[in-house]
């Protein structure tokens, strides 16, 4: 596994080959090398530093790598020091130890297109993608660990804005299950935290990450109960949520929502009379029907269970973005297997088992996934 280092120590091996190549070349040379090389490279020479650090060179990675980034985040809550991030980069099979910032003991890390996100009883923070230069909000109106959050833009604006959607909330440590449907958007040009409709009541019954999840598509914010099926969608720019409806295709345990491109997909095990399998079905966003995309082979499946034990669909946890699903296990003795669709041209589904973790996770109380987009700016600059 390769430690993702952002102290850029210049390397030893001398470059004098490449010295007579053109810029043109060489941007596209080190476009396609890992991250991990990419970040090492800047300390080459200053030719080098200069072609990563342009303006340009972020377009030309993003034209030789699309797929995101697989994440999971192990959270230790008695010795903080040993909570671990790591990452699969599926453009060269292989995981990377993330470096993490400091965090506080009642704090709760995901991430979601392209940004970190760390929440706490009393503060919102966020940072691009292995950036490591963490960014405070003011206080959220109503505090809360857990939340479903998503990232937009508005129109002629680059600042990103952020929804918190539902969590738990804590009053003099203890969980407040009254209420927990509360909706912010973060507006980054007036620093400023605006409270929204609230989430439908349907999701009162578990209103946090651990039982909902959520996906921007085309101007919206869905939300879909994992296990109860409820699905309604917060419209960004007139802030008014749907009606909720029920989608829960036939055999369907557990199920999680996921923008791949052009699709709105759901992903989930199901149990029908063909017998256990792990099911995509692509949504139309309109209707709220749904057709059969894609079925994992069942020797992949089998690969995400312990062999003498039942399909266990708690266990089960899907994220995904862009034309990637990965799906994986969190039981911990398991030591997390993976397997991701890489979905093209809309509707081929090609499946694949990712390499295993190289170290085991041992010791977490708690386990965080999470898919991303990564943007070598964030890094480099």
């Amino acid at each position: 596994m390769e430690e993702l280092n952002f102290c850029k120590e210049p390397l030893k091996n001398s470059v004098s080959n490449f010295s007579s190549l053109s810029s043109d070349l060489t941007e596209l040379i080190l476009s396609i090398l890992p991250v991990t090389s990419i970040v090492r490279a800047t300390a080459v020479c200053k030719h080098w530093h200069a072609i990563i650090t342009a303006s340009t060179f972020s377009s030309a990675v993003a034209v030789s790598r699309k797929k995101p980034f697989f994440f999971l985040y192990g959270l230790n809550n008695i010795f903080p020091r040993n909570n671990r991030l790591l990452a699969f980069d599926p453009d060269f099979n292989n995981w990377l130890n993330v470096p993490l910032f400091r965090q506080q003991n009642d704090s709760s890390f995901s991430g979601c297109d392209g940004f970190y996100v760390c929440t706490t009883s009393s503060s919102f923070s966020f940072c691009p993608i292995l950036s490591q230069d963490l960014r405070a909000t003011c206080m959220l109106n109503c505090p809360r660990l857990n939340p479903l959050v998503g990232v937009f833009y508005d129109q002629g604006c680059e600042l990103p804005k952020f929804i918190v959607v539902g969590g738990v909330k804590f009053i003099g440590g203890l969980v407040d299950i009254e209420d927990g449907l509360f909706v912010e958007i973060y507006n980054p040009q007036l620093g400023c935290w605006e409270n929204c409709p609230p989430l439908p009541a349907d999701f009162r019954t578990g209103n946090s990450s651990q039982s909902l999840s959520s996906a921007s598509f085309d101007g919206k914010f869905y939300v879909y109960g994992i296990y109860s099926g409820f699905v309604s969608s917060f419209d960004l720019h007139t802030h008014v949520w749907s009606e909720v409806q029920t989608l829960r295709p036939p055999g369907i345990l557990s199920a999680f929502m996921i923008s791949c491109n052009e699709l709105l997909v759901l992903a989930g095990l199901c149990n029908d009379h063909r017998g256990m399998s792990f099911n995509l079905w692509s949504i139309d966003d309109e209707t709220m029907e749904f057709s059969e995309l894609a079925v994992m082979p069942g020797e992949l499946l089998a690969c995400l269970f312990d062999g003498e034990e039942e399909y266990n669909s708690g266990s089960l946890k899907c994220v995904g973005l862009d034309n990637v699903v990965y799906v994986f296990n969190e039981e911990q003795h398991m030591n997390y297997p993976t397997c991701v669709c890489e979905i093209s041209d809309g509707s081929k589904c090609s499946w694949r088992r990712i390499p295993d973790l190289p170290v085991a996770l041992n010791h977490f109380h708690k386990v965080t996934s999470f898919c991303s987009s990564v943007s070598i700016d964030h890094i480099v600059n």
